[in-house]
């Protein structure tokens, strides 16, 4: 989709993309998914008319998970996803980490917190 910032970004897109859906239960059984761009693919271009063509996941989430009766994901008509885009290419071992990071904290704050962990995983 075309933006105002356009001009300013990087193009093509080329940066990792991970989807976490919460398991909103004690057990923690986040869906996470993560794709990297084809930057070849003209979705990842910088747009030329006003929305680029669609790409994602098509099988990240399928909704007859969500239509079950007490499926974890979705409590009192509320879902809670979460989309990263990873400017820093981080380790695979660190997304559940990541993805754990309470949402509400300043961007800042998450980021320090991803390097401190990564460090303390480096002793």
């Amino acid at each position: 989709m075309r933006g105002p910032n356009d001009a300013i970004l990087k193009f093509p897109f080329n940066y990792k993309v991970t989807f976490c859906v919460y398991d909103q239960t004690p057990r923690h059984r986040h869906i996470i998914h993560s794709f990297q761009p084809d930057v070849k693919s003209h979705s990842f271009q910088r747009p030329r008319l006003e929305m680029n063509i669609a790409s994602g996941i098509p099988e990240f989430f399928p909704l007859t998970m969500i239509q079950q009766e007490g499926d974890p994901y979705v409590r009192d008509d509320t879902m809670f996803i979460k989309v990263m885009v990873d400017f820093g290419d981080m380790p695979t071992t660190l997304l559940p980490y990541a993805l754990s990071l309470n949402p509400g904290l300043p961007m800042h704050i998450q980021q320090l917190m991803i390097k401190q962990e990564t460090e303390r995983r480096a002793q």
